[in-house]
């Protein structure tokens, strides 16, 4: 627990210095508001465009949400049929190696045509953007396996469905958390991408038009907001995963504190 509190005293003093540069910065250089606005002037837009503001980041975390689910959901599937079945390994990797050559940025206008300007082109763009992390990691721990718990369980003449789900998956639940913990920091990125291209609604949507306008301390507050949303969904998949997760060390050493 203290170093819980400690970790979030370093990130808050962090975040108190960096605004203070921040500050420092334009008002040493006399930077005028629609180049670089000054902490209170973005406070202020927050303020006065609180109601609009929510309204669109309801919109972004609803994406991110979804996004976040089908993308853990298809790239976790996909590694268990690639560890299951080596036929459905060669015949898979390559297509995933292929799919993460394409930047996933120059799909965004190709979602935006198939799948229009509403939720699914945004939720799908962040589904892409998840899949891999979560794919790479689940299977390689799946792949690294103590081999003296294989050897045991087939000496116990074990399935390969039973190997798989009671030995194989568990000693691979760590590597999928920490895919898990990347795919929560990417998740907001798919989103906003999508709504830069074409959307009629979202943080991503707010900070394209407020960039148009010259409304800058506008774009400043909607990334402010979207920047909490990311920190805030890392921080609950990060406090999940060290309950479940609870026999891995490093977990298992947060849980009881300092000796």
């Amino acid at each position: 627990m203290t170093r819980r509190f400690a970790g979030w005293g370093r990130g808050l003093l962090t975040t108190v210095g960096l605004i203070g540069l921040w500050w420092l910065i334009a008002v040493a250089f006399a930077l005028p508001p629609y180049i670089l606005p000054t902490p209170p002037l973005v406070a202020q837009a927050l303020w006065n465009g609180r109601f609009y503001l929510a309204g669109h980041a309801a919109t972004t975390a609803l994406e991110i949400g979804l996004g976040l689910f089908f993308g853990v959901l298809m790239g976790a599937s996909v590694a268990l049929a690639m560890a299951a079945s080596p036929v459905v390994q060669r015949w898979l990797t390559p297509l995933i190696v292929v799919s993460q050559a394409i930047p996933v940025f120059a799909l965004a206008p190709i979602l935006v045509l198939w799948l229009g300007f509403g939720l699914a082109s945004k939720v799908m763009m962040a589904v892409l953007i998840i899949f891999f992390p979560v794919a790479a990691t689940f299977h390689d721990g799946l792949r690294r396996t103590e081999p003296g718990w294989l050897d045991l369980a087939r000496t116990m003449r074990a399935s390969r469905a039973a190997e798989l789900r009671h030995i194989r998956l568990m000693a691979a639940l760590p590597a999928l958390g920490s895919g898990l913990r990347v795919a929560a920091a990417v998740a907001p990125i798919g989103a906003v991408i999508g709504e830069w291209v074409g959307a009629a609604g979202g943080l991503g949507y707010v900070m394209l038009n407020a960039n148009a306008r010259m409304q800058t301390a506008l774009c400043f507050a909607a990334l402010f907001i979207l920047a909490v949303m990311a920190v805030a969904l890392w921080q609950l998949v990060d406090v999940l995963l060290r309950r479940i997760l609870y026999w891995v060390p490093d977990a298992a050493a947060a849980r009881r504190g300092p000796d």
